[in-house]
């Protein structure tokens, strides 16, 4: 973010991703409806987030079920309208809170937090939109399903675990272009079924656009810098 940037107000910054992302869906013949902005607020304190949501800014993106519990009940109680999703990594011993506190988790990865998962949707009787993220790049430092065992894990868990999977995450590798990693993402989905991809942050969410993201998660670019 530039000097200039860090001087707006988050409204304003706000404002200017959103016309970036009508901008990067008209070059790519696509609807602005059908991108939705995740405004990552991890790290971030109620009161820093209170003016994005009187923006008119009603998702927002968390790393962790813990700091999400501190911060967003009341925030949504305040504001029912506002939906939350869970971008970062997922221990199977949250999924009954993160069942309860999201209406999206974007790194489903592993058996085990399906069965979790699976067993909170039922007794909870709530459905958290759910997307299985894919490590593309293979990096073993990061969660994820590898690219060539994508297929066989979306079929357990619908076939095993009953669970509906709505899209694919990824991450690409900070040291690598993004491109073939988005690309490599959608024909995943597309060959399992799948119409939702959420792919592309603040350094690279218009490039995500035009590979067909529906999901960008985006939180510099709006809150600034994190310290």
């Amino acid at each position: 973010m530039t000097e200039a940037q860090s001087d707006r107000s988050p409204a304003d910054r706000l404002a200017e991703v959103r016309r970036r992302i009508a901008q990067a869906c008209g070059e790519a013949g696509r609807d602005p409806a059908g991108v939705t902005l995740v405004a990552v607020s991890k790290t971030f304190a109620g009161d820093a987030i209170a003016p994005v949501i009187a923006a008119g800014q009603h998702v927002f993106g968390e790393n962790r079920v813990q700091e999400a519990k501190g911060k967003w009940p009341d925030l949504k109680a305040r504001h029912p309208d506002v939906a939350l999703h869970l971008i970062g990594p997922l221990q199977s011993n949250k999924a009954k809170e993160a069942v309860a506190l999201f209406d999206a988790i974007h790194s489903v990865d592993r058996a085990s937090l399906c069965a979790a998962l699976a067993k909170e949707i039922a007794r909870q009787g709530r459905a958290p939109r759910l997307f299985v993220e894919i490590n593309t790049g293979a990096e073993p430092q990061k969660a994820g399903i590898l690219p060539e065992a994508a297929d066989a894990f979306l079929r357990e868990c619908r076939e095993s675990h009953g669970l509906t999977i709505s899209g694919l995450m990824c991450i690409p590798p900070f040291e690598e272009p993004p491109a073939p990693h988005f690309a490599l993402t959608a024909k995943i989905a597309a060959r399992n079924g799948l119409t939702l991809l959420s792919m592309g942050m603040s350094a690279d969410y218009e490039l995500a656009i035009r590979f067909g993201a529906t999901h960008v998660r985006v939180g510099t670019a709006i809150f600034g810098e994190r310290h």
